[in-house]
């Protein structure tokens, strides 16, 4: 399996944010199909006030690209995410072409002695 942590802002708005997380209470049943096509066991989403987390574990096949090739060509994937940019703000210092950012993992716990 591989691991994943991702960063996302939302915009700083409670009424958004409340609808936001609604939202994901309820994720279309085509999105979660796509997702777990390309190879995405599991994937869970924090918040900290307007700072997202997204934490995912894939197969050992999980290919980045070809996940995005994927869900760019996904007609719902693609209604989600456009629905979901409305809620969402790209990290300062980041192109705006990325939305969730990768983060590089500074501990990891199994590998301590």
């Amino acid at each position: 399996m591989k691991h994943f942590a991702l960063a996302l802002d939302l915009k700083d708005d409670s009424k958004l944010i409340a609808e936001y997380e609604a939202y994901h209470r309820e994720v279309w049943p085509e999105v979660l199909e796509a997702i777990r096509h390309v190879g995405i066991l599991d994937m869970k989403i924090f918040r900290l006030g307007s700072r997202m987390f997204m934490q995912m574990t894939t197969t050992d096949e999980y290919d980045e690209a070809e996940a995005q090739i994927y869900l760019a060509s996904d007609p719902k994937s693609q209604e989600w995410e456009k629905l979901m940019d409305t809620y969402q703000q790209r990290l300062v210092g980041y192109p705006a072409e990325k939305k969730w950012i990768q983060m590089s993992c500074c501990f990891d716990l199994s590998e301590q002695k």
